[in-house]
């Protein structure tokens, strides 16, 4: 992208641009929140791709994971199973091949029960030690299906016949159930896989997970061939917009506070957007060598070691619904949230034309900025 931010009606628009990005670069790299539309733009991608019967883009996403689904045994409780799609063309010619040994190759890493494939009957069934057909965690099951799709993945960049209709691979957010440590090494073993491969087959990788973004732009930036940007969808104007990361790295930070900022301003504030600005206080405590993310906040004369904030940021940005079901905020919390923000952001001067008014283009300061067009209210 030769703009440092660029703008698209649709989500069609935004999937044609991708493309025409990837007649250059070779890998794409997208961070955004979830809600922003990453997975829409997946499938608007693949899509662009369809010529009749004809497709040009193997992808992972939350629709990969629908191609399988248990079958519980509920009436004899034993013959536990993961079923399979067998007429989508993602399982194409596996069944000609020792598929079972590329995935163990990846599974091994990450988990230890063991599976075996039944063609016939087209299902996954699971074993450990001495138990058969068990039940794994939700948690087992993505790393397992993201471990099918390496594996898959892999034949499509070494050319195997089925899969040499690829020409695109788009992965979107492989970690939603992974801890820190399994992110990293999800994110690391993908890069080696993209890295080592040097033919002419192009790459999307987007995510919501800071960690994972993070990794996969340290593996991929010293590429000339890598594009990275930050990916953000205006609910007003129903525009979607990229900003290039490429010369800040770790610019999807500022972007986060940018998001921020508009939606405490417009009052949008919605219970994940704690969990947001808890992971902003914590980088920021860290690059200032804190232990903690409550050495970030403000300490008032009513609350002289910053302990109320820090215990608001504490629970308010605990609890997975937060992420998954997002829920507006109470006004009592929205009230928190804005005296949060505005504070980190008068007590770290982030360049003020980040956050100037859209409708005037005047810089303001901080401390103002939620005079104009919010109910005024008084601080706790």
């Amino acid at each position: 992208m030769s703009d440092p931010i660029t703008k698209y009606p649709t989500i069609e628009d935004l999937a044609s641009h991708l493309r025409v990005v990837l007649e250059e670069k070779k890998f794409l790299l997208i961070y955004a929140y979830n809600g922003t539309g990453k997975t829409r733009l997946s499938m608007a991608f693949k899509d662009e791709g369809k010529r009749g019967e004809a497709r040009d883009t193997l992808y992972f996403n939350a629709y990969t994971e629908d191609l399988f689904y248990w079958d519980n045994d509920l009436e004899g409780d034993s013959a536990r199973r993961l079923r399979i799609n067998s007429g989508s063309r993602f399982f194409k010619g596996i069944a000609d091949i020792n598929i079972e040994e590329r995935i163990g190759e990846y599974l091994s890493r990450y988990a230890s029960f063991n599976f075996r494939i039944d063609y016939d009957q087209w299902f996954v069934s699971f074993y450990r030690d001495d138990s058969e057909d068990i039940k794994i965690s939700r948690g087992e099951e993505n790393i397992f299906i993201w471990c099918f799709f390496l594996a898959i993945c892999k034949m499509a960049l070494e050319g195997v016949a089925d899969y040499a209709w690829v020409k695109y691979i788009y992965v979107d957010d492989p970690i939603s159930s992974l801890d820190d440590n399994n992110a990293i090494a999800v994110a690391s073993d993908l890069a080696q896989l993209l890295k080592a491969h040097r033919d002419g087959h192009r790459f999307v990788i987007s995510s919501h997970h800071a960690l994972f973004f993070n990794v996969m732009w340290n593996e991929l930036r010293h590429k000339k061939q890598t594009e990275s940007c930050f990916l953000d969808h205006s609910e007003a104007s129903g525009e979607y917009s990229l900003k290039s990361t490429n010369e800040t790295p770790f610019f999807y930070h500022v972007a986060m506070l940018q998001e921020l900022f508009r939606a405490a301003k417009a009052g949008k504030l919605y219970t994940y957007h704690f969990n947001v600005l808890r992971s902003i206080l914590e980088k920021t405590a860290h690059f200032h060598g804190y232990e903690n993310f409550s050495a970030c906040l403000k300490r008032g004369d009513d609350d002289p070691d910053g302990t109320v904030f820090s215990r608001i940021v504490n629970i308010l940005s605990h609890g997975n619904y937060s992420l998954y079901e997002p829920q507006e905020m109470l006004e009592e919390n929205k009230e928190y949230f804005r005296r949060i923000l505005t504070d980190f952001l008068d007590r770290y001067p982030f360049d003020p034309e980040l956050f100037a008014d859209d409708t005037d283009g005047a810089a303001r300061s901080m401390s103002s900025v939620y005079n104009s067009g919010t109910k005024e209210t008084n601080h706790p």
